[in-house]
């Protein structure tokens, strides 16, 4: 599912990369972890969407 150009993860599903996520239209934001799944959301129907990528440092 596409929400406002976003593409929106559905619970359950694993995180195609680590950072902090958020349910479109509520204040409820989460941090993933790449490949783990991502947690339920209070409402049928809702999902994720990736708000801010996780930077790393090299060295």
């Amino acid at each position: 599912m596409i929400k406002m150009g976003r593409k929106v993860i559905p619970p359950g599903t694993p995180a195609p990369s680590s950072g902090q996520y958020k349910v479109p239209g509520s204040k409820t934001e989460v941090t993933a972890v790449k490949g783990k799944p991502m947690p339920p959301t209070s409402k049928p129907g809702q999902g994720y969407v990736e708000v801010d990528k996780t930077k790393h440092k090299n060295g």
